[in-house]
Order: structure tokens, then sequence, then C-alpha cells
């Protein structure tokens, strides 16, 4: 007859339930697998195919109590480290987002806004067109797989433990952040430098004939420059893409890394002083 402990049902629970919570993190927070048009079950299916696939090549679970203060205290670390994977590669699709929303501010598209229901949000059409060629350029690479791939080797990288994080893993997400700015710019800058200089011959043929509608044929003009500047700069915006995936995905995998370290010497307590005579 079979029988089994309450610890063997312990640690067969936690053995699936741990990995499960730190693969439905990312999924949840990652672009193409956590958008808004795809359904909660295929998330939560997805999400257990993996974690059945990946649970039994992990390291040793530790020997804690899944409903227990410390049990729960590895489910939210899990979930936190699954979050920053994912969100990770989300701030390169904010990025690429942002380049549009540049460009299409400079087209004079600002007016043309929509609700976006990935981001709860307002968006406009030239931002909505840059998602839609970073999802599919994100799928062309096959930038998925290596993110799934990132999350399993993250295992390794960083195991389930009842360790606290390292303070440092918050910090490699805001240095990413900060490239959302630098890489929209980048990106949009031939779209930015040919409206420029578009404006800058309106205003000077302003000036030569004055008699002319500038606010009736402005808007065309710049409207039509800027779509045939998008057209020309498209194809090229290949590798910029895919040098921005790369540095999501590696910035995805040092997290888990950069959580595993110990905490540095200048966060951690001063020892007491030793007593004086």
């Amino acid at each position: 007859m079979l029988t089994l402990t309450s610890g063997e049902i312990n640690l067969w629970i936690a053995s699936l339930l741990w990995p499960l919570t730190r693969i439905l993190g990312m999924i949840a927070s990652a672009p193409l697998f956590g958008h808004a048009s795809v359904p909660t079950q295929v998330k939560v299916i997805l999400g257990v195919l993996l974690a059945m696939i990946v649970a039994p090549n992990l390291p040793p679970m530790p020997a804690v109590e899944p409903t227990s203060y410390a049990g729960l205290l590895i489910l939210v670390q899990e979930l936190l480290v699954g979050l920053a994977m994912g969100f990770s590669m989300r701030l390169v699709f904010a990025a690429i987002e942002y380049a549009g929303e540049l460009a299409s501010a400079t087209m004079g598209f600002g007016f043309a806004s929509f609700f976006d229901p990935n981001t709860q949000g307002r968006s406009n059409a030239i931002s909505q067109f840059m998602s839609m060629v970073a999802t599919m350029a994100f799928l062309a690479v096959n930038a998925h797989l290596v993110l799934v791939a990132a999350v399993t080797e993250s295992f390794t990288s960083l195991p389930v433990s009842s360790t606290p994080l390292s303070l440092a893993a918050p910090l490699e997400l805001a240095r990413l952040g900060s490239r959302i700015f630098s890489a929209g710019l980048q990106i949009s800058l031939p779209i930015l430098a040919a409206l420029l200089i578009t404006n800058v011959a309106l205003g000077i043929l302003t000036r030569a004939a004055p008699q002319l509608n500038i606010f009736g044929i402005g808007f065309p003009i710049t409207l039509g420059v800027g779509m045939l500047t998008i057209s020309v700069v498209l194809p090229y915006l290949n590798t910029p893409i895919q040098n921005l995936f790369n540095e999501g995905i590696e910035a995805g995998r040092r997290i888990p890394r950069v959580a595993a370290e110990r905490v540095p010497a200048v966060l951690a307590p001063a020892p007491p002083a030793p007593a004086t005579q």
C-alpha cells in the first residue's frame, strides 16, 4: 500500500507551485504573452505546461511548507522575479512605442488617439503601428522562445530559495527603464529630422509668400513627408529593433543573477563596535 507523508506531499506541491509562480509572473508581464487579447485560461495552461516540463530538472527545493510564512515569502519572491523578467522585455516595446509617439506628435497626428486595451491608456496611430511592427519582429526572430528559455535558465542562476533577494535587482530594472527615452529618440530620429527640415522649409515659404495659408497646406505636407519617411526608414529598423530585443533579454537574464548576489557591504548593517574598558 502506498503511503505518503505530509512532508512528501508538501514537497511535490512546492516543486510545481514555486516554478509555476515565476513562469506565470513572466507570462503576465511579458509582451505578446501578457497581452489583453490572450485569454487568461490560455496563459494559465501555458504556464502549467512549462512548469511541468521544467520542474523535474530543477535543483532541490527548500524544505519549507508552502502554506507557512517562509513558503509565502518564497512565493512572493518567485512572482517578483518572473514579473521583473517579463517587464524587462516590456520596456523594450515601450521604447519602440515612444518612438511612434514622438513621430506622431511631430507629424500632427497628436489628435488621432484611441484607447489601447493593453496599456489601459490613450495611444495614437503611429505608436500602434510601431507596436505591431515590433510584435511581428518579436515573433520573426523567435524572441518569445528565447524569453522562455531565459526563464528556465533563471532557475539555475537563481534557484528557488528562502534567502531574501538582493536590492540590486530593482536598480537593474531602473537602468533599463532609462533606455526608453534614448532608444525611442534614436529610432524616431530620421523621421524627426525629415519633419524638422520640412517645417523649416514651410517657415521660409511663409516668409517669402505671406499670402499662402500655411495652416491649410502645412498639415498635408508634414503628414505626407512623415508617412513617406516611415516607409523609407522602416526596412532599416530591423537591426536597431533586434539590438533592443537582445538588450531586453540580456537584462532579463541579469536580473536573477543580480538578485542572487549578496547584499552589498554599504547596505549591510555595520558590525557592533568593540567594547571599551
